[in-house]
C-alpha cells in the first residue's frame, strides 16, 4: 500500500515529531515529581541525552516510543509496508544507538532504566509500570 500522502507533505509531517517533551515522558515526571522525585531533564553531557536524569539516585530513565526505538514483540513497533528496507535501518540504527549509550552510561555508574510507551497506555498497566520503576530508583 503506498502512502496516502504525497512526499513533500509526509516530510513536512515526520519533521514534526519531536523527540522531546512527548505525552509518556511528561507523565513519568509528573509521576516521580508527585513522589517527591526531583530530576533533571534532557542532560546534554551524558551519553543518549537521557529523558530524566536522577542525579541522587545515580539513575537516568529513558521513555522510549516503541515504533522509534523498536520494541521487540509490540504492536505499536511494526514497520510500515512502504520503504521498508529505509525503515528497517532507521529503527536497527535507533537500537544501537540506544545499547552503545546505555552501556557508556553503566561504565559510568550509572543505573539505566526503560519505559516503554506501551507501558503507560492502559491506566491499570500504567499505574503498575509507574510502581515498578519507583521500586528499581530506590533499590
Amino acid at each position: 500500500m503506498s502512502d496516502i500522502f504525497p512526499r513533500a507533505k509526509r516530510s513536512v509531517i515526520m519533521s514534526k515529531i519531536s523527540g522531546k517533551e512527548t505525552k509518556p515522558e511528561v507523565m513519568v515526571r509528573k509521576y516521580l515529581f508527585a513522589k517527591g522525585f526531583r530530576y533533571r531533564k534532557n542532560v546534554k553531557d551524558l551519553p543518549g541525552k537521557p529523558d530524566i536524569v536522577l542525579s541522587k539516585y545515580k539513575t537516568v530513565i529513558f521513555v522510549n516510543g516503541c515504533f522509534w526505538h523498536g520494541h521487540t514483540n509490540c504492536k505499536k513497533a511494526a514497520l510500515p509496508t512502504s520503504n521498508t528496507q529505509f525503515w528497517k535501518e532507521k529503527i536497527s540504527g535507533n537500537i544501537i544507538r540506544d545499547t552503545e549509550n546505555i552501556y557508556k552510561l553503566q561504565n559510568m555508574g550509572y543505573k539505566v532504566l526503560t519505559v516503554w510507551q506501551c507501558e503507560l497506555t492502559p491506566a491499570g498497566v500504567r499505574e503498575q509500570t509507574l510502581n515498578q520503576l519507583i521500586e528499581q530508583i530506590t533499590l
